[in-house]
């Protein structure tokens, strides 16, 4: 007697609540985006201090303990700094789009990105910011309502540290812990020696360097700081920057006279890490210096470090300590060398999804 086959069993459902993909199912989309660390909705007081108390409650940026830190953010910091950090602002403001710059270059980068990856039909761009609006999780769940089910991230910092990096990948599994069904995930990793990278600084310092009527004595990569002790502890930045401004150096064919590295925007009380840019400016200045450039490898985009504190503060600093010709070098920001790292860098960390 012949018995009739067993019917195959169904499947399980997976613990996310899917089925098993069918063999020969097409897979989702992907979805790539760009992260930056944010910015404020206004310069007015109460959206300064919405920004910068999610900023500065974050515990990778301030590592002290919330019992002694919390009584000065909310007792002291967040009484004062929202209306100099607005005024700040202000000076910078594009009135156009009622928007920080920072938000109005990721947001053109994002879009130069899409139209860049054309060729690849399943992938969706999209831009969000670690603090402030567009939120990271509202983006990612944005990508996932579109059908993506594998995302691509990309924190815009090309030196990693805790206190950039680190934090936005946090942000994006902080979101992703929230969804029944989360979608693989991968992070662009820092390039501060990447090839494409220092061919696009390099390019950038000479075309803007040929626009001025003066040969800067001293050119200054300006990176943003971070605490000595986050620095001891092991955090890589400090070397990343390090390497970033040898290998520009080697590609422009300067000495280490010509092209120096600091550290701006400390705050606080305790060491960050040195030589200090403002200090550093002045210095040179009182040595005999008359002129310099600056520039700023660490930020991808112009933003308020860059176009206030260096484009403003550093150059009043310098002119008031006896220089004379004084050069801010924008970022690379939406520029044709910006885009061709962004899109080198996404390229290759799709490979194996497209």
């Amino acid at each position: 007697m012949t018995l009739a086959p067993k019917a195959a069993k169904a499947p399980e459902p997976l613990p996310s609540g899917r089925a098993p993909a069918q063999a020969g199912s097409r897979p989702g989309k992907i979805g790539v985006m760009l992260v930056n660390l944010g910015t404020p909705d206004g310069t007015d007081f109460k959206p300064m201090w919405r920004y910068l108390r999610e900023f500065l409650s974050d515990p990778r940026v301030i590592e002290l303990n919330k019992a002694i830190w919390y009584p000065i953010l909310y007792g002291l910091v967040l009484t004062t700094r929202p209306k100099k950090s607005g005024a700040n602002y202000a000076r910078i403001w594009n009135r156009e789009r009622n928007e920080s710059p920072l938000r109005t270059y990721t947001r053109a980068q994002s879009e130069k990105l899409a139209a860049a990856l054309t060729d690849l039909p399943d992938v969706i761009v999209d831009w969000a910011m670690r603090y402030g609006s567009p939120s990271t999780a509202s983006v990612a769940e944005k990508l996932v309502a579109q059908g993506c089910d594998r995302i691509l991230s990309f924190p815009l910092y090309p030196q990693y540290s805790a206190t950039t990096t680190a934090t936005a990948n946090d942000q994006l599994f902080r979101a992703l812990m929230k969804m029944r069904a989360a979608p693989a995930v991968r992070s662009v990793p820092p390039y501060y020696a990447e090839p494409v990278y220092i061919e696009a600084l390099a390019h950038s310092i000479e075309r803007h360097l040929a626009t001025l009527d003066f040969e800067p004595e001293v050119v200054i990569t300006s990176y943003h700081g971070i605490p000595k002790p986050y620095s001891d502890k092991g955090d890589p930045y400090r070397a990343h920057c390090l390497e970033t401004t040898r290998l520009l150096r080697e590609k422009l064919g300067w000495s280490d006279q010509k092209l120096i590295t600091t550290f701006q925007s400390r705050f606080g009380a305790q060491e960050w890490l040195q030589p200090y840019t403002d200090k550093t400016v002045k210095k040179l200045a009182k040595d005999g210096v008359k002129s310099i450039a600056i520039l700023n490898p660490g930020f991808s985009v112009d933003c308020i470090e860059t176009l206030d504190e260096i484009g403003r503060e550093a150059a009043e600093t310098f002119h008031h300590a006896g220089g004379e010709k004084f050069a801010h070098i924008p970022c690379l920001n939406d520029s044709a060398e910006g885009m061709a790292v962004i899109e080198a860098m996404v390229r290759r960390e799709l490979s194996g999804w497209v």
